[in-house]
């Protein structure tokens, strides 16, 4: 049995010496000291020596087994060394090439405009308010004076969550204006911009989604000429002094008397082209006087106060303001446009 220890010992070590990875010497471990292994196969046979022989071949044994867990723990050592090494040297860094460079992030060219009507508006004494999106017809139309019938109404308009067509997405900032009315003290200067949703077929000047800023002003003494200073202020401030705008009649069931308000075609300067669609001029935002009906539903007195309101579309201000020429650029996402701004 001692030359059956003594040759598992030289065969053991040398084959653990030669292992070049960690699985092939886990192998050789469970081949030698495992349960199953040679060692311990060799030891089952202590029973067949004498009592004299006992001690002396459990000491070689032992003594074995220390050398061949010490060797399999010198090997892992070895090994993983190794490794480290190597995926060093695969993973090294030259530190004299040059850094590559950190892009900053900047904001879309709408939410700059956004931003910039907000401070034109706050510069004039306005506050802010929000508005939810998923709104009643009751504010969004009836409140509005926009009663039943009315084609803005239509399925074909408008996103309607339920069958009786009272939950829907608002399809303008408007309702912002009666939720105002009802929890804020006169006098009141407010802007409130916000996504809203109409079924409109996408196209240079159009989306079925797109950003408003309403605006309301109620007080002692309002007329047409306060909502026009502050509409052209805003156009100037955004767009240069020199720039013409056109006041048109037009007809919202909210205001009486109202108005759209447009702006010189920054494509053609006039002329007509395929943004303006041959007009010469793109409209802006909608705008009027504060119905008196409206006021009153409110609680408001209309022989005492007055007012105007008006919704420009953030996106045709951004269209302006940057020249773009098709608003489905803003929506799109690719980096080579937006990294212009």
């Amino acid at each position: 049995m001692e030359q059956t220890l003594r040759q598992l010992r030289e065969e053991s070590l040398a084959a653990i010496r030669e292992a070049g990875a960690l699985d092939a010497l886990e192998a050789l471990r469970v081949k030698y000291l495992g349960k199953k292994g040679e060692l311990t196969a060799v030891l089952k046979q202590m029973g067949k020596l004498s009592a004299e022989e006992r001690p002396v071949m459990g000491q070689l044994a032992n003594q074995i087994r220390e050398e061949l867990t010490a060797a399999i723990e010198t090997g892992r050592q070895t090994l993983a060394e190794k490794a480290l090494e190597a995926r060093l040297a695969a993973e090294a860094t030259d530190v004299t090439m040059p850094g590559k460079p950190v892009r900053i992030g900047h904001q879309h060219p709408l939410n700059k405009v956004i931003r910039e009507a907000k401070e034109i508006f706050i510069g004039m004494g306005f506050t802010i308010a929000e508005g939810p999106e998923v709104e009643l017809s009751s504010y969004n139309f009836d409140r509005l004076n926009t009663g039943e019938g009315h084609p803005a109404r239509d399925r074909q308009d408008t996103f309607y969550f339920d069958d009786n067509d009272e939950v829907l997405l608002r399809t303008q900032t408007s309702p912002v204006q009666v939720h105002v009315m009802e929890t804020q003290p006169l006098p009141i200067r407010v802007i409130s911009p916000g996504r809203v949703y109409r079924k409109d077929e996408v196209d240079a000047t159009h989306s079925p989604m797109f950003h408003q800023i309403e605006g309301l002003v109620v007080d002692e003494g309002i007329t047409f000429a306060d909502l026009k200073g502050t509409l052209n202020e805003l156009v100037h401030r955004l767009y240069g002094p020199e720039t013409r705008t056109r006041f048109r009649p037009h007809h919202f069931p909210f205001t009486e008397p109202s108005c759209e308000v447009d702006i010189e075609c920054f494509e053609c300067h006039g002329k007509g082209c395929r943004v303006c669609k041959g007009e010469g001029w793109i409209e802006l935002l909608g705008a009027g006087m504060v119905h008196p009906k409206v006021l009153e539903g409110c609680g408001i007195d209309t022989a005492k106060y007055s007012g105007f309101a008006f919704g420009v579309g953030a996106e045709r201000m951004a269209m302006f303001r940057f020249g773009i020429s098709d608003l489905r650029l803003m929506f799109e996402n690719d980096d080579r446009f937006l990294a212009q701004f």
